[in-house]
């Protein structure tokens, strides 16, 4: 089959005309406007006049007058914690401290199920809300966590609502629903296949994808039914954002969507293609430039072509005729990338270039209707919640996923941004920093939002699946994708950072939120913005963490303008015991790598009963 016969629109580039609500900005200390110059709205929405509080040191440079230096100070308990009762102080001290203790943690699901049964459900409960899930969680439904969202919204924090609900599955379960899940029924006919590569098939092994995962949730695959049940529940997620918040954020997961047969098989389809370019740029002595440096020569890449045998002249000629597609006399990967954007059927997507042959072949001997269908209702689900989103006011961030998912999971966001994000932000794609091609996939993603005129929005994260990764890469037999130290990891979140924060200040269309618990990262980004001259008030930079971690990164951020968000998980308390047992394994190594925290917490309680503030009350 020639390349020219599967080339046909999957994703209309049309542009959304929806609007989006102006979104509420919640404070304006660290304006970079002179006083006098203040308007009393912004973008159709009022300002909330604040005083500036002593953990923020503003400084004027002499070349330029209207630039504010803003710094700040962690140290200052006193305004970090100015949300909290003391109870709620020595309940964050109670909890970290338990999860310091590996007995307690390692044990953590069986303690509390043997708590359920001594104390019964209603006493077990009441205990679960005074000390993990009150720590963690924001309340059982959309309507009992507006209280919290609303007082950390007076604070300067915003949200990201998460509902936590999750199977609580054995890992016999688990596998046996992966497996069910993403082996099609060509691979069940003939499994020993060897157009397909290892990485992306399924392994029993690591079938339980929740292995070694502590940080992110996990879904599993059931049938469509589930699928759709699950994203009614992002769709009430993201109107309680809506109503929660004036401008808020909701996240999703693109493996509760859909049959995860389909993100495999993508995945593979786009890596293979993406090597068969790295191979002509070989062949045109461009193998050891940078990623967005090559730039293929069209003549001499149809003549590679037609040597390989992909087809005739003509043929050839007409597979470059697209729009603007090599009017420039060379193609370079995005070009490359946008000749399998289109496609009449989903599974004429899924074929590959073979380098042995110089044609394409179907990665799959057969492929049947439902398996089409169940692959056109992931798609459908995607933009269904996307088109809630704008209708909604609220922005949507795409979980980033294993890496055997990820490039499916990253060019569906993409299209997704293509069509809905040409006025505002409003779908954001995260990057897993930890990953050894981040910096690429950051710096295609920001040129193709260049050339094509949407904004780019990006969510920066490290990793949640480092030791899953490296176990099944090594057990398989194919490349680490993982950095290979922390350090090595921290260079490349800065990197990606600096090189988003350059595209803000050069085009003002870039968008990026900063999720970290990392103290110097969030430092490291405060000093490019000053340098930039960048104000927290263009609402370029967020800022996330978790809700009940980190709270001397957070209000101290929030209350000095800058838009930060808590992480806020809700759920009925028995439904939400998976999520809060990764929570308390995830302290572990993050108290017992730092007592700041908790030192921090002491600071300011002894400071409140020095003061005599035994009944401290929050105020706003």
């Amino acid at each position: 089959m020639s390349y020219t016969k599967f080339l046909a629109p999957l994703f209309r580039r049309s542009a959304n005309t929806a609007r989006i609500p102006p979104a509420q900005y919640r404070s304006t200390v660290a304006s970079t406007k002179p006083k006098e110059e203040k308007e009393p709205q912004m973008e159709g929405c009022p300002v909330i006049e604040a005083q500036p509080v002593e953990l923020i040191t503003q400084t004027t440079t002499l070349n330029k007058p209207r630039a504010q230096k803003i710094q700040i100070d962690f140290e200052n308990t006193k305004e970090a914690y100015r949300s909290k009762k003391n109870l709620e102080l020595l309940r964050s001290l109670l909890v970290f401290k338990l999860c310091t203790f590996d007995f307690l943690v390692e044990r953590n699901k069986e303690l509390m199920d043997l708590s359920r049964r001594v104390l019964g459900q209603r006493l077990f409960e009441k205990m679960m809300k005074m000390t993990f899930y009150g720590q963690f969680v924001a309340g059982e439904d959309h309507n009992s966590i507006k209280p919290l969202v609303h007082k950390n919204e007076a604070f300067g924090v915003g949200a990201v609502l998460d509902y936590s609900v999750e199977e609580d599955l054995t890992q016999e379960e688990a596998e046996k629903k992966e497996m069910d899940s993403c082996v099609s029924e060509a691979e069940k006919e003939s499994p020993d296949d060897g157009l397909r590569e290892k990485k992306y098939k399924a392994h029993r092994r690591f079938g339980d994808r929740r292995g070694g995962v502590i940080s992110a949730r996990t879904y599993f695959y059931a049938d469509e039914a589930k699928c759709d049940k699950q994203m009614e529940t992002f769709i009430n997620c993201i109107k309680a954002s809506g109503g929660a918040s004036a401008d808020g954020f909701s996240a999703i997961k693109m493996t509760a969507l859909g049959r995860p047969q389909f993100l495999l098989q993508f995945s593979e389809v786009l890596v293979k293609w993406r090597r068969f370019f790295n191979v002509l740029a070989a062949q045109q002595g461009q193998s050891e430039m940078m990623v967005l440096d090559q730039k293929l020569e069209l003549e001499q890449l149809k003549e590679s072509l037609a040597e390989m045998g992909v087809g005739d002249k003509d043929e050839i000629e007409n597979w470059f005729t697209g729009e603007r597609l090599g009017l420039s006399g060379t193609i370079d990967l995005l070009d490359w990338n946008s000749l399998i954007n289109d496609t009449t059927r989903i599974s004429n997507l899924l074929m590959v270039p073979n380098l042995k042959t110089g044609h394409l072949e179907p990665l799959l001997k057969k492929f049947t209707a439902e398996e089409e269908q169940q692959m056109k209702r992931m798609l459908q689900r995607v933009d269904i919640l996307a088109k809630h989103a704008v209708e909604n006011g609220v922005r949507l961030m795409v979980d980033a996923e294993q890496t055997y998912f990820q490039p499916a999971i990253s060019r569906l966001t993409l299209e997704m941004q293509r069509k809905f994000n040409r006025e505002k932000p409003t779908i954001f794609n995260t990057y897993q920093c930890y990953l050894k091609e981040a910096y690429d996939n950051v710096t295609m993603d920001v040129e193709l939002s260049r050339r094509e005129g949407w904004f780019f929005g990006a969510k920066l994260v490290r990793g949640a699946y480092m030791y899953q990764e490296r176990a099944r890469a090594a057990e398989i037999g194919y490349e680490d994708p993982i950095n290979p130290d922390y350090e090595t990891t921290n260079r490349m979140y800065h990197r990606c950072l600096e090189y988003v924060l350059e595209e803000i200040e050069r085009s003002r269309r870039a968008n990026v939120m900063v999720a970290t618990h990392n103290e110097d990262t969030i430092k490291f980004t405060l000093e490019m913005m000053n340098d930039m001259d960048l104000s927290p008030a263009e609402n370029k930079v967020y800022f996330g963490q978790l809700l009940g971690m980190c709270d001397q990164i957070s209000f101290p951020l929030g209350q000095a303008g800058f838009p930060v968000y808590k992480y806020v998980p809700y759920g009925p308390v028995n439904e939400v015991i998976p999520y809060l047992s990764r929570r308390a394994q995830e302290n572990r190594g993050f108290m017992k790598g730092s007592q700041r925290e908790r030192t921090l917490l002491w600071k300011e309680l002894k400071r409140r009963l020095l003061k005599g503030q035994i009944l401290y009350k929050p105020v706003y």
